[in-house]
C-alpha cells in the first residue's frame, strides 16, 4: 500500500503494514521514545548553553524548540494513521510521492550512520578514560595492548552492541531503554549534585553575566537542541508498535516522553553551565576531574545509556535497508523469488554489516565533534520538514473543515519552513568551522 488512503478512516486506525500484533504498551513507548531522545547529545549541552551567550537564551531556544519537536511527533503518528505505513521512510513516500521518499530515505541512512559512529565514539572514548582510571601508569609507559580502544571497542560492539541490535522488532528495546533512561538520568544528577557538593577544587562559579554577541549566536543552539532530542526517526515504528494507537493517546505519549527529556538535559546544561562558565567543555564529562569516583561511574553508566540507545538507531538504518531488498527483490525477480527482509537470513548480515561498518568508522576516522552541527543540520528534516510535509499532504485527502484545514495547512508550512532555516544555518555554519 504506497499511497495514501481515502478519505473517512478515522485517526485511530492501525497502519495496515504494522505488525499483526502489536504489543508494546504506553509506557514502555514513553521509555523507548525518551531513551530514542537521551542520548550523546546530553554530553553537549552545558556547551550549548555557553554558546547561547547565557541561561535565559538556551532556554528560551529549547522551550520554542519544544513546541515543533512535540508537534512533530503527533504530526508522524497522524500521517502514519492516513498513509497506512509502518515506516517513517514509508510514510513519507507514501503521503508526500517517490521523489521525497527517496530523499528521506538518503537522509535517513546518512543521518543514522552518522549519529551511530558518533555514539561508538563516545563509548569508546569513555573505556579510555575508565582504563586510564583503572590502570594508571607512569606516561612513559606504553599502556597494554588490552587498554587500546580498538580492541575494548571492538569487544563491547561483539559482546553487547551486536547480541542488542539483533532482534526484530523495535519493542524488544522497551528493558534496555529502562536501564539506558536511569543511566542517563544519573548523570544529570551528578551535574547537578557536583555544582552544590564538589570538591574543593572544582568551586562554583558565579551566574555569568554575559549576553549573546549576536542572533547567529542563539540560533547556533538549534543543531544542538536537534541532535540531542531527536527521536522523531523511531517516532513511527514505536506508534505502530503499540496496543492503544489513537492519535490522542499518541499526543500524550508524546508530551510526556519530551517533557521528561527536556527536564533531563535542562538541569545538565543549567548546572554544568553555572559550574564551569565560559571554561565549560563540548564534553561535560571532560571538564570534570578524571579520578573523581562519582565522575568514574557518571562514565560508565552513560556508556552503558550509548549502548542501549545504539540498537534503537540500528533498527531504523536496517528498516530503510529491509525497504530496499523489499523492493529489489520484486523488481528483478517478482514476489515469489522474494526473501522475507525482517528474516534471519536477511536481518542479521545488515544487523552485522551495520555494526562493522560504524565499528570501522569510529576507530579510524578523526574526532567527530565538528560535525555535530552537520548531524543536526539533517535531524531538522526528520524534525521539521519531513513531518511539515506530510501534515500538507495528509489533510488533503482527510475530511477536515475549511477553517481547521487552513490551520493546519498554515502550521506546516511554518514547520518546512523553520526546519530548511536551520538545515541551512547549521549546515553552513558546520562546514565553515569544518574549513
Amino acid at each position: 500500500m504506497e499511497g495514501p488512503t481515502p478519505g473517512g478512516r478515522g485517526h485511530a486506525e492501525k497502519p495496515v503494514s504494522a505488525a499483526a500484533r502489536p504489543n508494546l504498551s504506553s509506557l514502555g513507548a514513553v521509555f523507548i521514545l525518551l531513551k530514542s531522545a537521551l542520548g550523546a547529545g546530553l554530553l553537549n549541552f552545558p556547551w550549548a548553553f555557553h554558546k547561547a551567550g547565557g541561561v535565559a537564551p538556551a532556554l528560551l531556544v529549547e522551550l520554542v524548540s519544544l513546541v515543533f519537536l512535540i508537534s512533530g511527533l503527533v504530526i508522524l503518528g497522524y500521517a502514519a494513521s492516513v498513509s497506512g505505513q509502518a515506516t517513517y521512510q514509508g510514510v513519507v513516500r507514501g503521503l508526500c510521492g517517490a521523489a521525497i521518499g527517496k530523499l528521506c530515505e538518503a537522509c535517513f541512512i546518512i543521518n543514522l550512520l552518522m549519529i551511530s559512529v558518533a555514539f561508538l565514539r563516545v563509548i569508546g572514548d569513555q573505556l579510555d578514560k575508565l582504563c586510564d582510571f583503572l590502570l594508571p601508569g607512569a606516561p612513559p609507559a606504553p599502556p597494554p595492548w588490552y587498554t587500546d580502544q580498538r580492541f575494548t571497542l571492538t569487544l563491547l560492539s561483539l559482546l553487547l552492541v551486536l547480541p542488542l541490535s539483533a532482534p526484530r522488532e523495535i519493542g524488544f528495546q522497551k528493558y534496555t531503554s529502562i536501564l539506558g533512561t536511569l543511566a542517563a538520568c544519573y548523570l544529570a544528577l551528578v551535574v547537578v549534585a557536583q555544582y552544590y557538593l564538589g570538591p574543593p577544587g572544582l568551586a562554583p562559579e558565579p551566574l555569568p553575566a554575559v549576553s549573546p554577541p549576536s542572533w547567529t549566536s542563539v540560533f547556533s543552539v538549534f543543531p544542538t537542541i536537534c541532535f540531542g532530542f531527536q527521536c522523531h526517526e523511531a517516532a513511527v515504528s514505536i506508534y505502530c508498535s503499540m496496543r492503544n494507537q489513537s492519535l490522542w493517546h499518541w499526543a500524550l505519549v508524546s508530551v510526556l516522553s519530551l517533557l521528561a527529556c527536556c527536564l533531563v538535559y535542562s538541569l545538565t546544561g543549567l548546572y554544568g553551565f553555572l559550574t564551569f562558565g565560559t571554561e565549560v567543555s563540548a564534553d561535560i564529562l571532560m571538564s570534570y576531574p578524571g579520578s573523581d569516583g562519582v565522575i568514574v561511574v557518571a562514565r560508565v553508566l552513560f556508556a552503558v545509556s550509548i549502548v542501549t540507545v545504539y540498537p534503537i538507531v540500528l533498527f531504523l538504518g536496517r528498516s530503510v535497508l529491509q525497504d530496499f531488498w523489499r523492493r529489489g527483490c520484486c523488481w528483478a525477480c517478482g514476489p515469489r523469488a522474494l526473501v522475507e527482509p525482517s528474516g534471519p537470513w536477511v536481518r542479521m548480515p545488515l544487523t552485522v554489516l551495520w555494526v562493522t561498518g560504524t565499528l570501522a568508522l569510529a576507530l579510524f576516522l578523526p574526532d567527530l565533534g565538528e560535525i555535530i552541527g552537520i548531524i543536526g543540520g539533517i535531524s531538522s528534516f526528520f524534525i521539521f520538514i519531513f513531518p511539515g510535509l506530510c501534515l500538507i499532504c495528509a489533510i488533503s485527502v482527510e475530511p477536515v473543515g475549511p477553517q481547521v484545514r487552513c490551520c493546519l495547512e498554515a502550521w506546516g508550512v511554518v514547520s518546512v519552513l523553520v526546519g530548511t532555516f536551520i538545515f541551512g544555518q547549521s549546515t553552513v555554519a558546520a562546514v565553515l568551522e569544518l574549513l
